[in-house]
């Protein structure tokens, strides 16, 4: 009798595996349709308590979203006209840029030659690379794109308005839709409070990062403080290495155009505001924590983001709490759920 339950439960488990493979394949080749869709999701599970909140106060629901769906356009067509006037800044900026990098550069290689220290590079060679013409062009090529999205952007918010409109009834659609209301309601309300939790509070401290580092680089003197406020915005939503990648530009440019002391200032205001925020702040408000290892969190990045491309590194964390808790309720997935905890099962379970 053992003999044909294994065999039984073999069978199961390379059918889930391969039904597994082609939910994926099928994810891949729509990434077209599937991402936009999964952040218009993501975006009114951020927006809904916000129009709760305007509920709570008696304004109608109807109105409470076209109030919120207004103060999004404006806020974007505000961003957007900040940013270009950045972009067109920078690439009028560049010649002169490039003279002062080939500067530094020459100096660089002096100082390296002083020490004995062999730098195979040449400054000519490196700052032939930047050319102004190609930046312009680059530069223009984005704001034309940045136009163009505004129709993606517009069918994106009404996906999130109708969204919206339909969460009052979808519970009740759901209860009938599934086998069994009870356990499947339950686990649909762990894995959206877990993720509305995580994505609300992780976009209040990723609009606080980046006005700190749009206020600090103002402060020190770093031209273009507000591209790189909005690169420490976007960044902070990636797990791990968002902050260390969004550093990376602002540090190079300071070390180049203002000097090794302003750069200095530079990494030690990046270093202490991820310090505050990314390891103190956050973590107290977060509470319990997300559930996850930290070696998941970063696979987790590195797969979704192979999935589904940068939209899905931005939602790595929320994507795999919500397969996780899925796991958790199946079966056969509890002890794959409990490897991609963070290990506090293992410690309740385990005697002191």
């Amino acid at each position: 009798m053992g003999i044909p339950e294994f065999n039984d439960r073999k069978l199961r488990l390379i059918m889930m595996l391969a039904m597994l493979v082609v939910i994926l394949a099928g994810i891949k080749a729509a990434a077209d349709i599937v991402v936009p869709f999964l952040l218009a999701v993501f975006l009114a599970i951020v927006l809904n308590p916000l129009v709760l909140l305007l509920e709570r106060f008696r304004v109608p629901r109807a109105l409470g979203v076209t109030l919120l769906v207004i103060a999004i356009v404006v806020l974007l067509l505000t961003l957007i006209g900040m940013l270009g006037a950045s972009l067109n800044e920078f690439a009028r900026s560049l010649p002169q840029y490039r003279g002062v990098m080939l500067e530094k550069l020459s100096e660089l290689q002096y100082q390296a030659q002083r020490f004995n220290l062999d730098i195979n590079f040449s400054a000519e060679a490196v700052v032939k690379y930047v050319d102004p013409g190609a930046t312009m062009n680059l530069v223009t090529r984005l704001l034309g794109h940045l136009s163009g999205a505004m129709t993606s952007i517009f069918l994106l918010l009404m996906t999130v308005v109708f969204m919206l409109f339909e969460v009052k009834v979808l519970p009740f659609k759901l209860q009938q839709a599934l086998d069994n209301p009870t356990e499947g309601m339950a686990t649909i309300r762990r894995a959206l409070q877990g993720v509305t939790h995580y994505l609300v509070i992780k976009t209040a401290i990723s609009l606080a990062t980046g006005l700190i580092v749009w206020g600090f680089l103002s402060w020190v003197g770093v031209r273009f403080a507000f591209i790189w406020g909005m690169m420490a915005f976007m960044f902070n939503y990636v797990p791990n290495i968002g902050s260390i990648i969004a550093a990376i530009p602002p540090l190079i440019q300071a070390l180049l155009f203002n000097g090794f002391a302003d750069a200095a200032v530079v990494a030690a205001g990046y270093i202490l505001i991820n310090l505050i925020i990314g390891n103190m702040l956050e973590p107290r408000i977060m509470g319990r924590g997300l559930g996850l290892s930290t070696l998941v969190v970063f696979l987790s990045l590195i797969f979704w983001g192979w999935l589904m491309g940068p939209v899905g590194m931005l939602l790595s964390v929320p994507l795999t709490i919500i397969a996780r808790i899925t796991l958790e309720t199946m079966d056969g997935g509890r002890k794959v759920a409990m490897l991609l905890g963070d290990g506090r099962e293992i410690n309740e379970i385990t005697p002191k």
